[in-house]
């Protein structure tokens, strides 16, 4: 571990006295000093715009553009990798991002190569320089950057992992999309605010990349203020370095960002480090914020005079341009000079942005999903393949989903080397002496769904991650938008909320904020449900609906082993994220045991199946309730002769309407059940939609079955109580059929 410090109040023009410049060439801060002015004019053009009512938001970079000049001097475009925050403008330029692409930004042009009019100002995102699209949630691009800089290092030791199999060879998959370019010293650099140093994300990500040595630069632009709120309030004893000084494998620099000639020395050690494999860096830039935080907020109410002015005594533009004069390196002809192109080129690019196209309306839904591969084509379609009978003629033996599950994952490392798994508890043993010593058997989660993967394909590939769901699922966003294929795990759905900003604001978002330009397929198994008799409240929980919500996230619920080795397949070679619901009362159970049906079985995302065909009733589910449901069928038709024509729906978003439409204008009467609560539940917009649409054939009311408003007891007796039973779906189906 190294720290350098320097004087947050050291001037420029002590740098006078070495001349050396910390490496920078005469030329080289002459190039800092233009994209400096260069970005402060970007945000003065945008503020009279947004004044002008000629865009509609503005974000400035005002006070952050020495440390941001010269960090993109330092690092290599298109070469690392870049997870950048909304006062990054002076990085961006630096990087090779144009002025003209940030005002197609602001007016939310069509031809906006970060989002197509899609996002905000300043919410940077070039696929060519490798800066990955930004969102707004302070800090979620943390782990992303940490998940990034773990598959540049994996690519590096599995470098055939990178390759893309041929189109005539093997069916395409995400592969065939994904391109991988990797180095072996390549670097992540990501920057945040001050007040995101307060997010949990932000501490989760530092650990992980202490954990591993990874070749992450940490930057902190500390101008003062999370909005209103200062430092002091933010930070315990008012310094992030203070706090973080106790990581291990950390390199520290700590520096007056408005200086760039120590912030370049700072950069330069902290990239040497990391580009030699000693492990990640942090730099702690104090810089100021000369511009309110947005156009939205007014920094009078909250900052006097007098500390306002402070602040512009030290802004980067105009000390930098006073050192230049005070060096010799420019004169006064010199800077005019340089200021006046900048402004002649600005007015240009303002000129060339207002005249631009906006985005057609009817692209909206363009990039929800992958345009290349659809999970639900005939590509996925794919026939069982039954093991031959053993020498003694037996059949080969059903298993148990949990077993199909297991031998699914297994195949499918076999068959593609850009998988990896992890999660709380996946691995066989974490310390793996123990296994090499055969002191223990191994574990492989809690439900021992991964058990044996770990000793099959290494602890690089089949690791135990941090207690840390957005951890988990932020870094695995990070390692699929560079190209690896992560298979999560979130042990209990119970658990899943910590990921909810990662899942909603970032995995399922990323391919259509950039229009196309990023991807991040991560396939996400949980498992969920109760029925467990003593599961309780936190190991019952359902809540599906939360995330079919979710615009371009896949979700899926199987109900038998049979279905949940199909659509895993389905899931792992698909090209968008995946939230795969494994029922833990589901595991194990006698119901729903099959033969594995070979490495190539899959099943298209949504495509129902039809349980039991019938002429009476239809009723829709899936899950747990698909047994339940089946049993309470049989039981009408034995007693009372009704033909109930049940659907597991298998795969929730997408669904199958179709089978639905058939079935209800058939049947003319419908039942849809499911294990979440009653009110607001997943079954709810199904019957919605019946109503809606299938209002002609019905000859009775849509009815469901559900869990009651309330949570899952302990108790067994409450809980039978809570869920829908089988009894329950009897009496329904009676009271629909007699309607």
């Amino acid at each position: 571990m190294a720290t350098t410090k320097t004087d947050p109040k050291l001037s420029l023009a002590n740098h006078k006295k070495s001349r050396t410049y910390e490496g920078l060439t005469r030329e080289q801060l002459i190039e800092a000093y233009r994209i400096m002015y260069t970005s402060r004019r970007i945000d003065d053009r945008e503020i009279m715009l947004k004044r002008q009512q000629k865009i509609y938001f503005q974000m400035s970079g005002a006070g952050h553009e020495a440390i941001g000049a010269v960090a993109g001097m330092a690092l290599k475009a298109g070469y690392d990798w870049f997870y950048p925050y909304y006062r990054d403008r002076a990085l961006c330029l630096a990087l090779g991002a144009k002025p003209l692409e940030m005002f197609l930004q602001a007016v939310g042009a069509a031809d906006d190569p970060s989002s197509g009019g899609r996002q905000m100002p300043s919410h940077w995102g070039y696929k060519k320089l490798n800066i990955v699209t930004q969102s707004s949630p302070t800090g979620s691009q943390i782990l992303q950057a940490v998940g990034c800089a773990e598959a540049g290092r994996y690519f590096a030791q599995h470098p055939k992992a990178a390759g893309v199999p041929s189109k005539d060879s093997e069916k395409p998959d995400y592969r065939h999309f994904k391109d991988v370019s990797f180095r072996g010293d390549e670097i992540s650099y990501v920057s945040l605010g001050d007040g995101t140093t307060s997010e949990g994300e932000f501490w989760e990500a530092m650990n992980a990349a202490a954990l591993n040595k990874l070749p992450v630069i940490f930057a902190v632009q500390d101008n003062g203020y999370a909005i209103s709120v200062p430092v002091e309030v933010q930070t315990a004893g008012g310094s992030i370095s203070r706090l973080v000084s106790g990581f291990p494998n950390f390199h520290f620099e700590e520096v007056d960002g408005t200086d760039p000639v120590a912030s370049y020395g700072a950069f330069q050690r902290a990239a040497q480090y990391c580009r030699e494999g000693h492990g990640p860096a942090f730099v702690h830039a104090h810089v100021i914020r000369p511009y309110s935080h947005s156009l939205s907020d007014d920094e009078r109410l909250y900052r006097p005079d007098a500390e306002r002015e402070r602040d512009a005594a030290r802004d980067p533009v105009s000390r930098t341009q006073m050192f230049l004069l005070r060096e010799g390196i420019l004169d006064e002809k010199g800077i005019n000079e340089l200021e006046k192109k900048v402004e002649e080129e600005l007015q240009i690019a303002v000129d060339q942005a207002l005249a631009a196209l906006p985005p057609a309306p009817e692209s909206v839904m363009q990039y929800v999903y992958s345009p290349d591969l659809d999970p639900g084509s005939s590509a996925f379609d794919t026939q069982a393949v039954s093991a031959p009978d053993s020498a003694d003629g037996k059949k080969p033996a059903a298993k148990t989903m949990a077993d199909l599950i297991n031998v699914t994952l297994r195949d499918e490392m076999k068959r593609d080397e850009r998988i990896v798994i992890f999660g709380e508890d996946v691995a066989d043993c974490s310390r793996e002496e123990y296994l090499k010593r055969k002191l223990v058997k191994g574990k492989g989660g809690v439900f021992k769904l991964t058990f044996g993967l770990q000793c099959e394909f290494g602890n690089d590939r089949v690791f135990n991650s941090p207690l840390a769901e957005a951890a988990i699922v932020g870094r695995a966003t990070g390692m699929a938008t560079r190209g690896l294929k992560p298979v999560v795990e979130i042990q209990f759905f119970d658990y899943i909320w910590p990921a909810m900003m990662q899942i909603r604001d970032e995995l399922s978002v990323i391919r259509w904020r950039s229009n196309n330009a990023f991807s991040c397929p991560v396939v996400i198994r949980v498992a969920i449900g109760g029925y467990l008799t003593g599961g309780a409240i936190y190991h019952s929980q359902c809540g599906e609906s939360v995330f079919t919500h979710i615009p371009g996230l896949r979700v899926v619920f199987p109900s038998n082993a049979l279905d949940a080795a199909g659509l895993l397949r389905t899931a792992i070679r698909c090209d968008d994220p995946v939230l795969f619901l494994e029922h833990k009362r589901l595991y194990r159970e006698t119901f729903g045991r099959a033969a594995y049906p070979g490495p190539e079985y899959m099943i298209p995302f949504g495509k129902a199946k039809i349980v039991n065909p019938g002429t009476d009733l239809t009723v829709i589910t899936y899950g747990a309730v698909v047994p339940r449901a089946l049993q309470a069928a049989q039981k009408i038709e034995r007693e009372h002769g009704v033909k109930v024509e049940l659907i597991d729906l298998r795969c929730l978003n997408p669904f199958d309407w179709e089978t639905i439409a058939t079935s209800v204008a058939k049947t003319n009467r419908v039942l849809v059940a499911y294990e979440d609560t009653l009110s607001w539940g997943y079954g709810a917009e199904i019957a919605a939609r019946i109503a809606d649409q299938l209002f002609d054939h019905l000859d009775a009311p849509v009815r469901r079955v559900a869990a009651l408003d309330t949570f899952v007891a302990y108790q067994p007796i409450l809980e039978d109580a809570i869920l829908p039973q089988a009894n329950d779906l009897f009496r329904a189906m009676k009271e629909l059929a007699e309607y």
